[in-house]
């Protein structure tokens, strides 16, 4: 993606300096009519905007303006073609406090962006998109999250988003891919049909769809396509004959998935230059593993080369992985002749329909860091990343404090206290569908999150089946805990936490021993629960026979939510009944003090 900001004025250094922060943003012009002094500065390339918009209207995926609407509107008018093929235009005022989408707010990239912006300046988002206030899905535009790819006329679809705003009732009929969508706000407002539904109305009718004559569709990923091929067969051969294929059966190109074949084949050229042409990944198998399969069209020959009796319609419906498929085309075999009749290749071609979809490079997970429960702990850039996606997944106390900033076109997925791996494979399941997905940590996902074990599940992916990921930092209860009392991890501090069920309790014994050589602050998380009810009494012990027992301590509970209470004690008088799973405790070293009911730990400054 290529963006640019224009600013029409010379109050917009601050503003330009701002956003280099950002990755979004490619280039960075001050309009020609501006009289900044440092437009030509090199930071600020002076330009005639006129003409810029007309060399670079198609070349741009996005164009910022700072300034004038008015002024704006009248320098892109001459180059509107179609909402398609317009590049996405945002507006923002000279003070940053107003962010207009003016083009392209069907777009995703535009929205996310304008999103961004106003998290960024603290600004309001004007929308004008009568899907945002109506909550009605847009319908030219959503697939786009669910990692689909669409087909049919413009004018079509400006036609069924037409009527869905005129409150006629849309239909959608639905023959792959994910169906969670459906589960959203906005999509219990669609009336989804089954194959054996007949609408007499196709005007206001969508499909999501592999096939190829649907007047407009919605394309998942689910189609595998198995190839054999004779060693040096052409890359141009092999993918004609995948396009005659799919032309006589109606499949849409844009529903392939990937291509799958057997190991020995992990050096083919042609394979290979297809896969990257066409950004399908391969799936190469066994032949052991192919062996395994039934096939309707074993073939002897194939078994004496290779030990296998099948490798293009096997490796098809082996692709379609854990959750299975069924073969949509039986083996086809192409061959290949020059002018003078002498064989120049052949290929072998099946095609499986998998369960469920599979665009790896489509997909991102997002693993969000919400603070400590209120939303005003919650961070610009969290609050961008959840914006972009389609699914939220989390523990369900921690989904419901973000709860008023899902959007109806939004699906939240509630998960247990307990089922962290679970939620962590299931969000790149997801994302290895196409699927944008929040996973929600409380704090910081990093202290004790779900960062690490995603990570940890993601390496262990082949490298062209991961979905990309970003972890978005927050507020850790630490923090707001510590501020809460004042400042006693001013100097070196760490952290312990004395839950046994993922670290054993000798491990945490040899930290907390560490803590008290090296005199640390220490913030104890998960002190107690009703099956450990033990650990946090003998943790108390071990710092008494270290420190006085009037070193002050911060027991804080429910911090950063409505219930938040905070109280200070010695260290010989914690009252440990009282004391759960929702408590922080910070427990100073032999430095920290408390001054007029506030906590410290001198730094040496005075």
């Amino acid at each position: 993606m290529k963006a640019v900001a224009i600013s029409f004025s010379e109050q917009s250094e601050e503003f330009v300096n701002s956003l280099r922060s950002l990755e979004f943003l490619d280039e960075f012009y001050i309009a020609s009519s501006s009289n900044n002094k440092n437009a030509n500065d090199q930071n600020f390339n002076k330009i005639n905007t006129k003409e810029f918009i007309q060399q670079n209207w198609g070349k741009v995926d996005l164009l910022l303006f700072v300034g004038s609407i008015s002024a704006t509107v009248r320098l892109i008018s001459p180059f509107l073609i179609s909402k398609e093929k317009d590049p996405g235009v945002i507006v923002i005022d000279k003070k940053f406090s107003k962010i207009i989408p003016l083009i392209g707010i069907h777009q995703t990239i535009c929205y996310e962006i304008a999103l961004k912006l106003a998290n960024l300046f603290n600004g309001d988002l004007i929308m004008t998109n009568n899907s945002i206030f109506k909550k009605y899905l847009d319908l030219d535009a959503f697939g786009r999250n669910w990692g689909w790819s669409r087909s049919g006329l413009i004018k079509h679809w400006s036609d069924l988003v037409i009527k869905q705003s005129s409150k006629q009732q849309i239909f959608v009929e639905q023959y792959s891919g994910n169906t969670i969508w459906k589960e959203s706000e906005s999509g219990k407002k669609i009336t989804f049909l089954s194959g054996k539904d007949k609408v007499n109305k196709e005007e206001n009718t969508f499909f999501i769809s592999t096939k190829n004559h649907h007047r407009v569709a919605w394309h998942p990923s689910t189609l595998w396509v198995g190839i054999g091929c004779e060693r040096n067969t052409s890359a141009e051969f092999i993918e004609d004959c995948i396009n005659k294929l799919l032309s006589k059966f109606e499949l849409s190109s844009f529903s392939i998935a990937g291509l799958a074949t057997v190991d020995i084949k992990k050096d083919e050229k042609a394979l290979i230059d297809i896969s990257n042409a066409k950004n399908w990944p391969i799936k190469f198998f066994k032949n052991e593993e192919l062996h395994k399969v039934d096939v309707p069209n074993p073939s002897k020959i194939v078994f004496k080369e290779i030990g296998t009796f099948s490798v293009a319609e096997a490796a098809s419906l082996l692709a379609c992985g854990n959750e299975g498929g069924h073969l949509l085309i039986e083996k086809n075999i192409f061959k290949h002749k020059g002018p003078s009749g002498k064989k120049l290749g052949a290929v072998t071609i099946a095609i499986a329909e998998s369960k469920q979809q599979f665009a790896p490079e489509r997909g991102f997970v997002h693993v969000i860091g919400s603070g400590p429960g209120d939303l005003s702990y919650l961070t610009g850039e969290s609050k961008a990343a959840l914006s972009q996606c389609s699914i939220w997944i989390g523990y369900k106390r921690y989904l419901d404090l973000l709860k008023p900033l899902m959007r109806d076109d939004q699906v939240r997925i509630n998960s247990e206290l307990t089922q962290e791996k679970e939620r962590c494979a299931d969000a790149i399941s997801l994302a290895q569908q196409g699927i944008k997905v929040a996973l929600i940590s409380s704090g910081d996902a990093g202290i004790y999150g779900m960062a690490g074990l995603l990570i940890e599940l993601i390496q262990k992916l082949d490298a062209q089946f991961r979905p990309s990921f970003a972890i978005h930092p927050g507020i850790s209860s630490l923090q707001l805990a510590a501020s809460l009392a004042g400042a006693p991890l001013m100097n070196d501090f760490c952290a312990i936490s004395l839950s046994d069920k993922l670290t054993p309790w000798e491990t945490i014994k040899k930290r907390i021993n560490g803590a008290l050589v090296g005199d640390f602050v220490a913030v104890i998380f998960n002190p107690q629960s009703n099956e450990r009810n033990w650990q946090l009494r003998t943790t108390i012990e071990m710092f008494l026979k270290f420190r006085a027992k009037t070193t002050p301590v911060l027991i804080a509970r429910q911090v950063g939510r409505n219930q938040q209470k905070k109280r200070i004690f010695n260290l010989d008088s914690i009252p440990i009944d009282e004391i759960d799973m929702l408590t922080i405790i910070i427990i100073g070293n032999s430095s920290t003090k408390l001054v007029n009911n506030f906590l410290i730990s001198p730094r040496g400054y005075l």
